[in-house]
């Protein structure tokens, strides 16, 4: 491709008036920068821009031919959504050149109240294929800010099979270990929710790694216990391989760095991006300004997963560069919550919920449906040892749960990159000829794909991060019959939720659940083994323990990624007789035996149907392999 000016766009933080006008003198090309509400920097009091700021920094930026962008990143829970529809109003208004959106309601606002308003697709909404980008490009998205895990080589093939839209990469700053969009460790342990600008950075604790089974600490190859504290990105030597990978706007983050900071980044990036534009066959690599770049950085640099995994070398673990440390590790929720028994059903429907169960083997299939499972879900993600789902084993379990009237959903994985969509893709063909009753999705991409390929009901996953009943009209709009309630929020505002919405709502109440999952093979990066030589280690159990005693247990999957579990499983049998309005109660059952998943159903099955019997709760805590506790539901309120 021919390079000229306008090729590549540099994108710059602003989290207050000096920072803005000092990135636009250091050569911005364009600045995003957030309000007072609604956004993914939220901690600090003193940041962001009230509405007329904000106005005043929009002209200000188009005076000096630079284009500004507003977020509203973060989730929305249903108690704002008035409020949002207002600023989104005002916004129209005084016409930023686009806004940068996570929750799935902003863009079905924009579309219900017609307004003209160009929206970009945030890291947050963590896509990653193609089918993602044609759905938002329905809704008038024309920018993704693509998921911090694709590979520079993943993006140009996105872009190969698809140009008519821009590509935002961040390519300095703050990273995290896990998947984007999917860390919800702050948000249930903290009410501090990553995924509404809150995050207190559990993966910024120490950890030290021990043998789950014997409770023995593991001997490491690293020099801290850092475990999961990725570097900072930064790809200034790499400009050529992210202009030539298709990359258009290169996102600097730092929306709370200081204007100083901030200006010699752009400075930078800015006289790079010029020089190899200009001359692309004679661009080197300015050392003066890599040393200048170095030696003003925060944390350690790595270019995270732009060129492929991060490895050891991308960790900071002795901790040492860590610019603040935003929490300590905490005790996390057990079963008491006086306050819970004061507050009102959710309102029920004129059905008892079905009850479902997430089973990881046929064998905990069988148990499930032996003990009143209405509902299995089956195959997607796999724990190891145990092997993924074979299109023998759906049919086999579909015959039997059909024989005892009970309903099987396949489920597909959370993550579906360019070879998964593939996979994705085939195996729609094939349960069109098994026809189980529905298919689940992870993600917006795979949900299209489905959509495509079959007419089977599709059911929408938690990882979706359903917050509001606005957002599950996007769902119900684009073909889901059902969704899953994000795990981050507390009763009061899923009781909002399951009543406002239309869409059927499934509320997890019993289980493992994953406070992040990472591409990064924690236990491979740090123990004396690889996993290329040494597959067996993969099915071995380790576990991240905390400063606080708390054993986070780690597991992998059939695609090598690593699922970080809470150190308690959810219990929410105390309080089953708030959930009744719920269409669906669900039981996360992948990391249980067949014997203890038997028993959790019988004991949800007879709760349902007799009420709840909390005599059974010193049963589920010797059977579990972890403690129980109330997760989120400890808190009034997310954050």
């Amino acid at each position: 491709m021919l390079l000229n000016k306008k090729s590549v766009e540099l994108l710059a933080p602003a989290g207050n008036w000096e920072t803005l006008v000092a990135a636009i003198d250091a050569g911005a090309d364009a600045i995003y920068l957030g309000g007072k509400h609604f956004n993914m920097r939220m901690l600090k009091s003193d940041a962001n821009f009230d509405n007329e700021m904000l106005k005043k920094a929009v002209e200000y930026a188009h005076a000096h031919g630079v284009m500004l962008y507003i977020t509203i990143n973060n989730l929305i829970s249903d108690e704002e959504i008035p409020e949002l529809e207002e600023y989104l109003t005002y916004l129209n208004e005084i016409q930023p050149d686009a806004i940068l959106i996570q929750d799935l309601a902003v863009a079905q606002i924009v579309k219900k109240l017609g307004l003209n308003i160009t929206m970009h697709a945030s890291i947050m909404m963590n896509s990653h294929n193609n089918a993602a980008i044609k759905k938002l490009k329905e809704y008038g998205i024309r920018r993704v800010v693509v998921s911090r895990e694709m590979s520079l080589k993943e993006l140009s093939e996105l872009k190969a099979v698809d140009s008519d839209f821009e590509l935002e990469y961040f390519v300095h700053g703050d990273m995290c270990i896990s998947e984007s969009g999917q860390c919800i460790h702050s948000g249930v342990l903290f009410a501090n929710s990553s995924n509404r600008g809150r995050c207190m950075k559990a993966c910024r604790w120490p950890y030290k790694i021990i043998d789950e089974q014997t409770g023995q600490e593991q001997e490491t190859t690293t020099d801290g216990d850092y475990r999961l504290a990725l570097k900072d990105m930064c790809m200034y030597r790499n400009i050529p391989d992210l202009i030539q990978a298709g990359v258009y706007s290169f996102k600097i983050e730092g929306r709370m760095r200081s204007a100083d900071f901030v200006a010699n980044i752009v400075s930078i990036y800015r006289r790079a991006i010029d020089n190899y534009v200009a001359d692309p066959a004679g661009y080197h690599v300015n050392e003066e300004d890599w040393k200048n770049l170095f030696e003003n950085r925060v944390r350690d640099y790595s270019t995270c997963f732009a060129m492929d995994k991060p490895d050891s070398r991308a960790i900071g673990y002795t901790g040492k560069r860590e610019p603040r440390f935003f929490s300590y590790a905490a005790k996390e929720a057990d079963l008491d919550c006086e306050w819970l028994n004061d507050l009102e059903a959710i309102k029920t429907a004129d059905n008892k919920p079905k009850l479902a169960v997430k089973a990881a083997t046929l064998a905990h299939a069988r148990e499930a449906l032996a003990n009143g499972a209405n509902i299995l879900y089956v195959a997607g993600e796999v724990y190891r040892p145990h092997t993924p789902w074979t299109l023998g084993d759906i049919k086999t379990i579909l015959q039997e749960a059909h024989n005892v009237g009970a309903k099987v959903i396949v489920n597909t994985p959370r993550t579906t990159l360019k070879d998964q969509c593939s996979e994705l893709e085939q195996l729609c063909h094939d349960l069109n000829e098994i026809k189980p009753d529905g298919i689940m999705v992870g993600n917006l991409g795979a949900a299209t794909i489905v959509r495509e390929f079959t007419d089977l009901p599709i059911y929408a996953d938690h990882s979706f991060n359903v917050f509001n009943h606005v957002a599950t009209e996007f769902l119900q709009e684009n073909g889901i019959v059902n969704a899953t309630a994000s795990y981050e929020l507390p009763y009061a505002q899923v009781k909002t939720l399951v009543e406002s919405s239309k869409l059927p709502m499934t509320i997890t109440v019993h289980g493992n659940v994953e406070a992040m999952i990472s591409d990064t093979n924690i236990p491979a990066l740090n123990l004396k083994y690889d996993p290329l030589t040494n597959p067996e280690f993969n099915d071995k159990h380790f576990a991240l323990l905390d400063t606080v005693g708390g054993k986070h247990s780690m597991r992998v999957d059939q695609f090598g990624r690593i699922h970080i579990l809470f150190t308690n499983d959810l219990c929410l049998l105390p309080y089953i007789d708030k959930l009744m309005g719920a269409d669906t109660l669900r039981i996360e059952a992948q990391d249980y035996t067949p014997e203890v998943t038997g028993m959790l159903t019988k004991i949800y099955r007879d709760a349902i149907d007799n009420g709840q019997n909390n005599d059974m709760i010193e049963k589920i805590k010797e059977v579990s392999p972890r403690p129980v506790g109330i997760g989120v539901y400890r808190h009034k309120k997310s954050y």
